[in-house]
């Protein structure tokens, strides 16, 4: 996937901006809060469209194309009046795939994704880690080979959140599809992604990328390896420098 917007407004929300994304690859967005993170995830999912620019997949452009990804918002926004099993087929169902199928589909995953006997129950009545469980399953049912991940985890407390990483990396390796996740938290990016882009205040500009170097199968102690702070004082870094007045010229 690559992904080129460029805008040619008179204030930018982004501008000459160079992503992209291999087969099952990770990726994460990390910038300042309004650089146009949000508005990024509009274009790739078709909801936007830039002024000028690409956004392919597979060579092919995607722009204004709705469908060609997934998209998980930050809320999990599943629907009050529907059991989790009639909310993570929803996707499908709105694909127009049979019912019957779609729930076949649905409850050979249910363990995988912890609802196992919870197929009747009412989102009302899970717990946060559950919520978000269930709306990435309704994610990956849609069946696309790119997911796009807007801080999914941002409302869990600290010990589901770091619970949902391992378990959201054995998900991707399972399924073999590609993410990319917007994140504050340099934590999160360091320990889930292949490669990290580092944007600037909007107008959102790429302002450095640091390529992660951690085994392929990551478990919590690998946050206490010599080699994951040094990746998280890169980034940090690369945050401090975009934050920090500029000097002084005498």
């Amino acid at each position: 996937m690559a992904i080129r917007p460029r805008r040619a407004r008179a204030s930018p929300v982004i501008d000459d901006l160079d992503i992209s994304l291999k087969a099952n690859e990770f990726v994460s967005i990390i910038g300042p809060s309004g650089c146009g993170k949000s508005t990024l995830f509009n274009m790739i999912a078709g909801l936007q469209v830039p002024d000028s620019g690409m956004i392919s997949l597979d060579d092919k452009s995607i722009v204004g194309q709705t469908g060609a990804v997934t998209y998980m918002m930050q809320r999990d926004f599943l629907l009050p009046w529907r059991t989790v099993l009639e909310n993570v087929t929803l996707g499908p169902e709105l694909a127009g795939k049979p019912l019957a199928a779609a729930r076949a589909d649905a409850r050979k995953l249910l363990r995988r994704f912890g609802l196992e006997g919870f197929e009747n129950v009412y989102p009302s009545s899970l717990s946060g880690g559950m919520r978000q469980r269930a709306a990435l399953l309704r994610t990956i049912l849609c069946d696309r080979p790119i997911i796009l991940l807007d801080e999914p985890f941002g409302a869990l407390d600290a010990l589901t959140r770091a619970s949902m990483h391992e378990w959201l990396l054995g998900i991707q390796r399972e399924f073999q599809c590609a993410m990319i996740l917007i994140t504050h938290d340099p934590d999160e990016a360091v320990y889930l992604s292949d490669r990290i882009y580092v944007s600037t205040p909007r107008p959102m500009q790429i302002a450095g990328i640091v390529d992660i170097d951690l085994p392929a199968e990551r478990h919590r102690d690998v946050t206490l390896s010599p080699r994951f702070a040094e990746h998280k004082r890169e980034v940090l870094s690369l945050l401090h420098a975009l934050s920090s007045p500029p000097e002084a010229v005498h």
